[in-house]
């Protein structure tokens, strides 16, 4: 019995080293810079499987840069999938930048998905985006004046972060667009393209005044039109499209018009023919009715010939009236 109880106290033993010199380092590390952390609490960040390292070199950050932080709230970020360096790192360049920003901000801008330190840099250290994004694949601005002119402008948008407002701020694609919009609304108000070419800085100041930073993670600085260049004439080829749709209108009104027409001849020729059929009909009659009054005793033999001979005389003054008319036509021409 005295043999096992001498192994476990032995065991027991060896473990208390092994876990003493698994965090000697850390502790002792942490003791030397004056952000003094227990075993007992080092050991309970292993069981809690939160990187002791992390959570120690932060704090040694943030107790050389005079920032009195908690282990605990280290700790519970750590637990949360946050970064704690990143924190600790903003914390200290806001401190030497005299930037309000406490653990708790920093920590929420952190889990929000931002990068808190390159949020305190911008805010140290304003960053200019361009407008339009090139990886968007867009080089230019492209907005036409009212005579008609398009022009492509390309502007250069210096921010500078907003801490108070990184939660819940918009980001700078917002920023984009809205200055994107405002250099094409200016544009657009312009009376001709000239005055644009003249002024330039005209379009900043316009753009300026509309506030465009609000509801933003950021606060615009300047708006700097970095090019301005002509385009095409678009109002020149709209009124050319236009020109070219009412052609192609009326040609279908002047076609549906001749379709009209010949339709109505169609119409005519149909009409006429049917007319001669009908004096056609009537002069076949003729001979029934000479029949008939030859039966009654109404026409005789020498009425017949009589008209028959005042018959052939008209034939024979038409003929030779139409010869005569075309003799005559000869003659003239």
């Amino acid at each position: 019995m005295m043999l096992i109880v001498y192994i476990v106290l032995g065991v027991v033993a060896l473990a208390i080293i092994a876990i003493f010199i698994r965090f000697f380092g850390l502790w002792f590390r942490a003791l030397l810079s004056g952000a003094h952390i227990t075993i007992g609490r080092l050991i309970g960040m292993w069981i809690r499987r939160v990187n002791s390292r992390v959570i120690v070199d932060s704090r040694i950050m943030l107790t050389k840069a005079g920032i009195a932080t908690d282990s605990d709230l280290l700790e519970t970020h750590f637990l949360a999938s946050g970064d704690v360096i990143s924190v600790s790192k903003a914390l200290v360049a806001a401190n030497k930048a005299n930037i309000p920003l406490d653990f708790k901000q920093a920590a929420a801008i952190d889990l929000a998905g931002r990068d808190v330190l390159d949020a305190v840099k911008t805010s140290v250290n304003p960053k200019v985006i361009d407008c339009p994004n090139p990886e968007k694949g867009r080089h230019t601005i492209d907005a036409v004046a009212k005579d008609g002119i398009q022009l492509r402008a390309r502007a250069r948008v210096t921010v500078r972060a907003n801490i108070e407002r990184l939660v819940g701020g918009a980001t700078e694609e917002t920023i984009i667009a809205r200055v994107g919009e405002g250099i094409v609304t200016t544009i657009g108000s312009a009376e001709t393209y000239k005055n644009v070419l003249e002024n330039p800085d005209n379009i900043s100041k316009t753009v300026l005044q509309k506030g465009l930073d609000a509801g933003t993670a950021f606060e615009i600085l300047s708006i700097d039109i970095a090019d301005v260049d002509v385009g095409e004439n678009i109002g020149a080829k709209l009124q050319a499209d236009q020109a070219e749709a009412d052609k192609r209108r009326f040609q279908a009104v002047a076609e549906q018009r001749r379709a009209a027409a010949r339709a109505r001849e169609q119409e005519m020729s149909a009409l006429v023919e049917e007319n001669r059929a009908k004096v056609v009909l009537a002069e076949a009659e003729i001979p029934k009715a000479i029949s008939g009054a030859f039966d009654k005793g109404n026409l005789g033999i020498m009425d017949y010939y009589k008209m028959r001979n005042i018959q052939a005389d008209t034939d024979m003054r038409k003929s030779i009236g139409g010869e005569g008319e075309d003799d005559d036509g000869g003659r003239e021409e």
